[in-house]
């Protein structure tokens, strides 16, 4: 017997994954579960239970906010920083350590192995457990995320993979991919975007880091993000999705 368990943020990538682990066992051997860490934005935790409703499968929240609250992170409710604005790229280069204000320490590490052992007790200890984790290649770019690169994911999966005696495996079919290509995915595989929420301050600001990785990854694609933004964005060139909520969804091709 094989289960599937999605790290679900109710975010782009994520969903992404929580539709490829459907598409690989089925909707009734997918559980979802979202991580309440302290995050400012913690209305993604509504957003991924939104996701989980939509594909009808069982989603779990873990709490695991005491183990950050003396950081002082952006990304955190207690810090007394903003959350930056403008590229990863242009954050990095502003960073006096290479890595971006957003990152929060040890999260992936922390999450992949609450997940391992939350897994083995909903699905027990002799079934074959997959782990879905959405890191893609954008947010390990430039060293802006360290636990988000192959190369980290790739180590924890085998600690994690040795120390489960071999029953959990650790999935990151995006880590070599880019946004763009993500968004590719998503839309083959009809993703519901619109119950997505990326932007680190909760707004969809389209100014945050994440927010102008999904537009220009729309962009890319040549069609319209569903969801609304607080700030206009330039679509020229781009075509909507048109959604059918449920049992199917009609999208208009990308020439």
């Amino acid at each position: 017997m094989k289960k599937a368990i999605v790290a679900s943020s109710g975010g782009l990538d994520s969903t992404v994954c929580v539709a490829k682990a459907i598409e690989d066992f089925g909707a009734e051997n997918v559980v979802t579960v979202s991580v309440s860490y302290g995050q400012k934005h913690s209305v993604e935790l509504d957003h991924a239970d939104s996701v989980a409703t939509y594909y009808g499968v069982r989603h779990e929240v873990l709490d695991l906010s005491q183990i950050f609250k003396q950081s002082n992170c952006s990304l955190l409710k207690q810090s007394d920083e903003d959350v930056p604005e403008g590229s990863y790229e242009d954050q990095i280069n502003k960073s006096e350590t290479g890595v971006v204000s957003t990152y929060v320490p040890g999260r992936n590490a922390l999450i992949l192995t609450s997940v391992a052992s939350l897994a083995q007790s909903i699905f027990g200890q002799d079934v074959e457990i997959f782990i879905y984790l959405g890191a893609h290649s954008d947010d390990a770019a430039g060293n802006a995320y360290p636990d988000c690169s192959k190369e980290f994911t790739d180590a924890i999966a085998s600690a994690i993979n040795i120390g489960t005696d071999h029953k959990v495996t650790v999935c990151t079919p995006l880590v070599e991919w880019n946004k763009a290509q993500v968004v590719a995915e998503g839309l083959r595989l009809h993703v519901p975007f619109d119950l997505t929420i990326s932007c680190y301050n909760a707004t969809n600001c389209a100014c945050c880091g994440t927010c102008l990785d999904r537009i220009e990854a729309f962009r890319a694609n040549g069609v319209i993000d569903p969801i609304e933004y607080a700030e206009e964005v330039d679509w020229t060139g781009c075509k909507p999705i048109d959604y059918i909520k449920k049992i199917t969804v009609a999208l208009i091709p990308v020439d």
